[in-house]
């Protein structure tokens, strides 16, 4: 799942540009809004100016949100409340603070999506470890997992702090998750000891995501689902320069050599991004060109609680195989 400066590949003048596919393109269904509701373990309690309040278990969090142009609909005193505020004031490093107005808070607190345990983190880049809106590919993957009625093999590329690879492994799915920060495939880990699921295969791998992709491709490993997470712009473990427009189509090519002859989905999200949903509705088309299926794209966006006005957080894209 998400945004680690430390994620990327190396870019090459030589690096030739994939070959358009033949075929016929899948079917479309566009667009297609995704939205998380507020519930009991995550909430938008409101937003606006700039800003959101947010409900994360046991705390009301503030963080910046550029999409929020219009007013908050709740009093300030409801604001003011809050547990954490990220400031955005930069430490010695130059990375962004958090404060804490009622009491000094740990570095991790315990949170819970679906059942699933695990643990929020107050980190440097304003996040805290869980990207909610993601809820519902989470539940589509979980629906195609369970319907497959055989073992399901999924790929996470990107793969963050893992709640995307612990709901695929409490689905019955074999994990591979690749994230190239070091520090989160560590947290990821962490959480999947907090969900009690050690005994579920999952695979950590510390690598830049295109270069573990073409090694499967060589390989000839597969997966019947793949998860495409990428940051708008990363660094890898050894330099490598990752930049979501010229990198994106050669990984989503390398994607479609490596699923499975029976594939079920491949999932692309994209955050902070200047573009519309149609460009990577268009991409995936022509990737999956003769393979049939459909692929669905629009919006991931989050129900607000306090005026019911719907705040968009991400693209997002998916080729389903049947």
């Amino acid at each position: 799942m998400k945004p680690s400066p430390d994620k990327g590949r190396d870019r090459s003048p030589e690096r030739p540009h994939p070959v358009r596919r033949e075929g016929p393109l899948p079917a479309e269904r566009v667009p297609l809004i995704l939205e998380v509701l507020p519930g009991a373990d995550y909430a938008l309690l409101d937003s606006g100016n700039g800003e959101k309040l947010e409900q994360y278990g046991p705390y009301r969090i503030v963080r910046p949100e550029g999409q929020a142009i219009w007013q908050p609909a709740l009093p300030r005193k409801e604001w003011q409340s809050a547990d954490a505020i990220f400031t955005g004031d930069t430490d010695e490093e130059g990375m962004g603070r958090w404060r804490f107005p009622k009491a000094p808070l740990g570095e991790t607190w315990p949170l819970r999506h679906d059942g699933i345990d695990y643990l929020g983190r107050f980190t440097s880049f304003r996040h805290v470890g869980v990207f909610p809106e993601q809820a519902s590919h989470w539940d589509h993957m979980a629906g195609l997992i369970a319907a497959a009625k055989r073992p399901v093999k999924v790929l996470n590329l990107f793969g963050y702090t893992a709640i995307a690879s612990l709901v695929a492994a409490r689905a019955g799915a074999e994990v591979t998750h690749v994230d190239a920060s070091r520090k989160a495939i560590g947290w990821a880990r962490e959480n999947q000891e907090v969900a009690r699921l050690s005994d579920r295969p999952i695979r950590w791998i510390v690598e830049d995501a295109m270069k573990f992709a073409e090694r499967e491709a060589r390989r000839g490993n597969s997966y019947d689902i793949i998860l495409l997470d990428p940051p708008a712009y990363g660094r890898g473990p050894k330099g490598e320069v990752w930049q979501l427009f010229e990198d994106l189509p050669r990984l989503a090519d390398i994607c479609r050599s490596i699923v499975s002859p029976q594939p079920l989905a491949v999932v692309l999200t994209a955050y902070s991004i200047r573009a519309s949903f149609f460009a990577i509705h268009a991409l995936m088309r022509d990737t999956f060109a003769g393979m049939g299926g459909t692929v669905e794209s629009g919006e991931l966006v989050i129900r607000e609680k306090s005026a019911g006005r719907a705040l968009s957080t991400s693209l997002f894209s998916r080729w389903v195989a049947r």
